[in-house]
């Protein structure tokens, strides 16, 4: 191919297959193995192989004893009758290989041996079997064409002409109607063996994307569990570096929020190895329950504790009654802006407000004003925000972030809330 010439594609290939022998014979004989290569005949195949061979041989050892009844038949096409017989016979060992080839050259040896019907008649079926209907519908067509002339020729000794060719004829039609419904059969299952293993592959396909989809919801759960505890040593440890002359007491209470947070990131991070254990992320995998918008008021007492200036606005009368999904996904939001909070603007005060109601969704907003300009800066990679509009998103709602007009931050989670 030269270089200037035009690339083929797929359909341009398929419709030129024409011209590959291999990839005919492979598209017109399923049951071939390789292509351009004869099938590996099983020990079924042998079988039908041989019950083949014996019938053809039988019907022609019967139309061989009504060779002398035939007048006026010489014996030199006798002979060659009964020979080419012979060869029709043992040329069935090869119907698997080239059944056309066979089946067009039993065209002329059926129109000079009478001997060779059986074997013509083992040929048509497996023409039926193994090839499409143009080649059944040209090669057979002409035998029946045919079948006219031979018995005008030879008529038969003992039926008249018009019963003899309508008995072969509707015989012919019913080995070739007999070989077409072995080819559709085979066809069908082939094609329900090919839905099963598509069907498996898909089942498959699901199974791995839905472990994926598992993998990605603990992970999620993994940076906003740690994130937070990860954050109080990161704070307070630096508060150490930063401020090696502080009191005794406000030492004391920042190694009692590293120890007590480095305790509880490691407990976080068993309940989460524990779920990843047991291949599922709910709360009967071992990772103990899951924190919903009543565990809200636990954590703003546990980042005061910390330190932080929070104050908290919660208008929702009854907690309890948010959905675990809705609740979860707003606890994680706080949870995720006091962290940021502590990390890039320690010491501001953050205000916390919760609103909603049934039917009308559910708002969560977390704000810290500017930071003073002497913090020492904290790493942030901000996967964070993106994991939670992400959470967001899957629950119905949607997640807004950025800086406020005083030079702070905000993050506001609108969820829905439907109503029982």
């Amino acid at each position: 191919m030269s270089s200037d010439e035009p690339a083929r594609t797929p359909q341009e290939f398929a419709g030129r297959r024409w011209l590959f022998p291999s990839a005919l014979m492979h598209e017109l004989d399923p049951d071939a193995g390789i292509p351009g290569r004869p099938p590996r005949r099983t020990a079924r195949d042998w079988v039908v192989d041989f019950s083949c061979f014996v019938l053809a041989v039988v019907v022609g050892v019967a139309a061989a004893r009504s060779l002398p009844d035939e007048a006026g038949l010489p014996h030199s096409l006798a002979v060659l009758d009964q020979v080419l017989g012979a060869l029709a016979c043992a040329a069935l060992w090869l119907r698997r290989r080239w059944p056309v080839g066979l089946a067009v050259a039993m065209i002329p040896a059926g129109l000079l041996s009478n001997t060779a019907g059986g074997a013509g008649l083992v040929v048509m079926f497996t023409l039926a079997v193994h090839r499409p209907f143009r080649y059944v519908a040209w090669i057979g067509g002409i035998g029946l064409a045919l079948l006219p002339l031979f018995y005008w020729l030879r008529p038969d000794p003992e039926l008249p002409y018009a019963g003899v060719v309508a008995f072969t004829a509707l015989l012919t039609l019913s080995v070739i109607g007999w070989g077409m419904f072995v080819r559709s059969k085979r066809q069908l299952m082939l094609s329900l063996r090919d839905r099963a293993r598509r069907a498996e592959t898909e089942a498959r396909l699901r199974a791995e994307q839905a472990q994926r989809l598992a993998r990605e919801a603990i992970a999620r759960e993994m940076h906003d569990v740690l994130a937070h505890r990860l954050t109080l040593l990161s704070v307070h440890a630096g508060a150490l570096e930063f401020r090696p002359d502080a009191p005794r007491a406000e030492i004391a209470r920042a190694a009692g929020v590293i120890r007590e947070s480095a305790h509880e990131a490691l407990q976080d991070l068993r309940e989460i190895i524990g779920v990843l254990r047991a291949g599922e992320p709910d709360d009967a995998a071992g990772g103990g329950p899951q924190p919903t918008l009543a565990a809200l008021d636990a954590l703003v007492a546990e980042s005061r504790e910390a330190g932080m200036k929070v104050t908290l606005d919660h208008r929702v009368t009854d907690p309890a009654a948010v959905p675990a999904s809705i609740g979860r996904t707003a606890y994680r939001i706080a949870q995720e802006a006091l962290t940021n909070a502590r990390k890039h603007a320690p010491g501001t005060e953050v205000t916390v407000q919760v609103t909603g109601a049934p039917g009308s969704g559910l708002t969560i907003a977390v704000r810290n004003p500017a930071p003073a300009s002497d913090v020492p800066p904290v790493p942030g990679s901000g996967q964070g925000l993106i994991g939670l509009t992400e959470r967001a998103t899957l629950t119905g709602g949607h997640l807004e972030h950025g800086g406020t007009a005083d030079g702070g931050f905000e993050v506001r989670g609108r969820l829905p809330w439907v109503a029982s």
